[in-house]
């Protein structure tokens, strides 16, 4: 049986799943160099021709119930396949859920959706969902929270009523008492610092120079203490209250960031603990061990660092592909396994499954492992392209730019090449043997996909380790053989088996697909060499 899965908003691409397997994956961003583009013209287009359109059911997995868009895919597909399509539209914490649960290799376990936007009921939104998850396709719903939206809403904002009527559908515990939720009180720093909603990850980088201070609690009882926000009704962007809207900025710099710095490390602290004690809640009433967490607050890698600190007797899987961006996968998987009750568990291995593998030949130098190591070694930044590109955020190893961490000015210098802020920290690439020798491990023994950090115990790698002495680290097998031979020949030189690791794109940009994107890339910066581990081929500037 194949599925194909299409998630048509910001993050959108397209999945298919056939016999439980992921076939094919692809984000639109890829394809048209638009970071977070809405609308998967392009990797559906490439989907069909994969499988000369011999696909036996189509679901949309969409947090918006009616929308044009939905309408009109929906449309296409019936003419395309000639079979009625599926609409998840009011399940998109569901479908986050399927993701993780089906990727984690648990037969059982709580998969906790932390989002800033779920599914829409009328003018309330989908917050926080927990879910209780058992082979083949149970999904039983613990918990729901949701928060209401005020855009273009009239009456008292305050009044509720009509959100616990819509709630009363639901058997499981509510928590519907807020116009905010955990990732919205998050957004309001990302907001201050003039950034997009969606990029909270900078507060993530920006809180670890901040200092506790005597600031109001942002969460009363666990519900988001919304007399200190506001929300601008013409971007629904939620910030501090009026009194602090005079501090907004699109500039933070080393000679004002201190009150950003601040503020973001105490919507940090408040937001982690609120995960946390939510987390604690269930685990504690189900007696559950294994837990998934997804949703965009999964990637706060802080965050899950404290929740493995606190609760060491929990298994936790951390869906890498926590954004929207996964749900075409997660939509599909569920669709697969309801119609089947296929009990084959796939755990997930690895996230280089983006488009194709793309054919080279760039007729580079022939190089080896040891020749780029040494080329590390003396500082130069290498960039690498190698067959499928990562399907989710995080580049680990087949879409790198990569850098010497032994270097104490390494964040600067590739921040600069990057274009990027000056406050935001690099991962580590690190061997998976020696990964309990360089950091506190809290008991983990890999940390595949970098969706946790983890502190430092040695001063040999300042490049990659952030102020206050955490690293997200990815762990590297010889799963990934060129990335692995090259922690080995690195080590052999440096007395580290550890390197810088970063996404290949520059700030602002999606994560290059295509050979023609690394090569106008690299053209375009201050890369020194492009590495093709595939053909042991390298470009220099000289080459192009």
């Amino acid at each position: 049986m194949r599925v194909i899965g299409i998630s048509p908003m910001h993050d959108s691409s397209v999945a298919i799943v056939h016999n439980g397997n992921l076939e094919y994956f692809c984000k639109e961003e890829r394809l048209t160099r638009k970071k977070r583009d809405h609308y998967p013209f392009l990797s559906l287009e490439k989907a069909f021709k994969e499988t000369k359109g011999r696909i036996d059911y189509a679901v949309i997995s969409s947090p918006v119930k009616t929308d044009p868009f939905n309408d009109y895919l929906e449309s296409y597909l019936n003419k395309k396949l000639n079979k009625q399509v599926i609409r998840l539209c009011d399940h998109h914490h569901l479908t986050h859920a399927s993701l993780c649960f089906y990727n984690s290799g648990f037969n059982e376990a709580l998969s906790i959706i932390i989002d800033r936007n779920g599914s829409y009921y009328e003018r309330i939104r989908e917050s926080e969902t927990i879910f209780n998850c058992y082979y083949p396709n149970t999904f039983e719903t613990l918990y729901k929270s949701f928060w209401l939206d005020k855009i273009g809403v009239n009456e008292d904002v305050n009044n509720f009523e009509k959100v616990k009527q819509v709630c009363k559908g639901f058997d499981c515990d509510i928590l519907a008492e807020s116009t905010m939720n955990i990732t919205k009180v998050y957004e309001t720093a990302t907001v201050l610092i003039g950034e997009h909603p969606l990029e909270n990850g900078k507060t993530m980088g920006l809180a670890a120079y901040g200092k506790k201070s005597k600031q109001n609690n942002l969460f009363i009882n666990g519900i988001p203490n919304t007399n200190l926000f506001i929300t601008n009704n013409d971007s629904n962007q939620t910030v501090l209250q009026k009194s602090h809207t005079n501090k907004l900025t699109k500039n933070l710099r080393k000679s004002n960031y201190k009150f950003y710095a601040d503020y973001a490390y105490h919507v940090q602290k408040q937001t982690q603990e609120q995960v946390f004690q939510l987390v604690k809640k269930y685990v504690d009433k189900t007696k559950q061990i294994n837990v998934c967490i997804s949703g965009g607050y999964g990637l706060n890698v802080v965050t899950n660092e404290y929740l493995v600190k606190m609760l060491p007797e929990v298994n936790f899987y951390f869906e890498p592909l926590a954004d929207d961006s996964g749900n075409s996968i997660g939509a599909a998987m569920y669709v697969y396994r309801q119609l089947t009750n296929d009990t084959k568990i796939n755990k997930l291995q690895n996230t280089f499954f983006n488009d194709v593998s793309h054919k080279i030949s760039v007729n580079g130098k022939k190089t080896n492992t040891d020749e780029v190591a040494r080329l590390l070694k003396k500082q130069k930044i290498v960039a690498v392209f190698n067959e499928k590109a990562e399907g989710g955020p995080r580049a680990l190893g087949n879409r790198s730019i990569l850098f010497d961490p032994t270097n104490k000015n390494a964040k600067d210098i590739v921040n600069r090449v990057k274009k990027r802020e000056w406050y935001r920290p690099f991962a580590a690439s690190i061997l998976k043997e020696n990964f309990t020798e360089f950091f506190e491990t809290h008991g983990l023994k890999e940390s595949k996909f970098m969706t946790i950090s983890f502190q430092s115990k040695t001063s040999k790698i300042p490049g990659v380790v952030h102020v206050d002495n955490s690293c997200r680290v990815q762990t590297v097998t010889k799963d990934i053989p060129h990335l692995y031979n090259l922690l080995k020949d690195f080590e052999k030189y440096k007395n580290v088996p550890v390197l810088l690791n970063t996404s290949f794109n520059m700030a602002g940009e999606a994560l290059v697909e295509t050979v023609e994107d690394a090569i106008l890339t690299f053209k375009n910066t201050e890369i020194d060499i492009l590495w093709f581990p595939e053909t042991n081929e390298i470009l220099t500037k000289e080459d192009l």
